[in-house]
């Protein structure tokens, strides 16, 4: 999965300076968005001023508030643009790399049960897998680089929490220890859920093996036979399905709950009256996108429930092609 992309002279091209381009976009879009941020706080404390006192702002300075904004979106738009597009690219060249990789031994590996989903279908939702999980890890780590130093300055105005008091650097502390709280609340929660999406998948493939081999001999697929294998593939969907639905009632509880999080922690600073409405934004949103970052693996877990049991089934598969190199000899060399 990793070394037929990484440690292959034919894709270095592509799996290094690819990786080298991805990393400086993504921190580049970072940038931006720190950018926007204190957009937030210079706009919305014109936008007090104005409302504070009839006359204070012109109509220019308003205009030249959202111009600046539109100058800092479209460059974000085209950035963002061209990164999904070399990293759509990027992906199905690490796909291609694993499937030259696993064809190589297709001679020596086709009696394998699901070899051809393996080849074809594994390889496939791997692949796209880690093109979401993947650039959003990226891009989770860059924004705690670059807005946790934000959050911890703008922390400094806030008087205290409810409950504790106060608290040096507040926010982060508070950002942290949500995040943390809701990952491992979720992850205790879907603690089954790897298993079972694994399960799922190999009874999925007996099933479709039954009725490809239906297709060419007569003798296969009978009724008595594709019902079982249907009904196993039923009760696995509905315990699956019985599993997440819990997953998911804590999962949306919680993110739900997340949205009240920084506005409790600023009530008493709010209150107080010791920020403007543009440090209360600039401190929001700061917060959202530490909080975010950390939460990655809640948001991301399912499909991180998807991606461990697609590489539980495909580390089977090599594990074979590696018996396979024992007992078969050396292969064909890979360049």
């Amino acid at each position: 999965m990793f070394r037929s992309f990484f440690l292959t002279r034919r894709w270095w091209s592509w799996s290094i300076l690819g990786t080298i381009l991805i990393l400086f976009t993504t921190w580049y879009r970072v940038q931006l968005d720190v950018q926007i941020n204190d957009w937030f706080g210079s706009f919305y404390d014109l936008v007090q001023k104005a409302l504070g006192s009839k006359g204070s702002v012109t109509l220019p300075q308003f205009w030249g508030q959202l111009s600046t904004f539109l100058h800092i979106a479209m460059i974000y738009v085209i950035v963002a643009v061209f990164v999904d597009f070399f990293v759509k690219h990027y992906i199905f060249r690490w796909r291609q790399a694993m499937n030259d990789y696993y064809i190589q031994y297709w001679e020596r590996l086709r009696g394998i049960e699901g070899a051809a989903q393996r080849v074809q279908e594994d390889t496939m939702r791997f692949a796209s897998i880690m093109e979401g999980l993947g650039v959003d890890l990226v891009r989770s780590v860059m924004t705690l680089a670059a807005f946790v130093p934000i959050l911890w300055t703008l922390s400094d105005q806030i008087t205290q929490l409810p409950i504790v008091g106060s608290i040096p650097h507040s926010l982060v502390w508070v950002s942290i220890g949500w995040a943390v709280f809701g990952t491992v609340v979720l992850a205790f929660t879907g603690i089954l859920l790897p298993g079972l999406q694994f399960q799922n998948q190999r009874r999925e493939a007996a099933y479709r093996k039954e009725l490809v081999y239906g297709e060419d001999d007569a003798a296969r697929a009978q009724q008595p036979v594709v019902t079982s294998l249907f009904q196993e593939v039923r009760r696995n969907y509905f315990r699956l399905f019985f599993h997440y639905l819990y997953f998911d009632v804590v999962k949306w509880s919680y993110l739900q709950v997340s949205v009240l999080v920084p506005l409790i922690a600023l009530g008493p600073t709010v209150v107080a009256g010791v920020i403007t409405l543009g440090v209360m934004q600039q401190i929001s949103r700061a917060f959202d996108k530490v909080t975010e970052s950390f939460q990655y693996l809640v948001y991301s877990w399912s499909t991180i429930v998807e991606l461990i049991s697609v590489y539980k089934r495909l580390r089977a598969f090599e594990s074979q092609i590696h018996v396979v190199e024992v007992e078969g000899g050396a292969l064909p060399a890979r360049t």
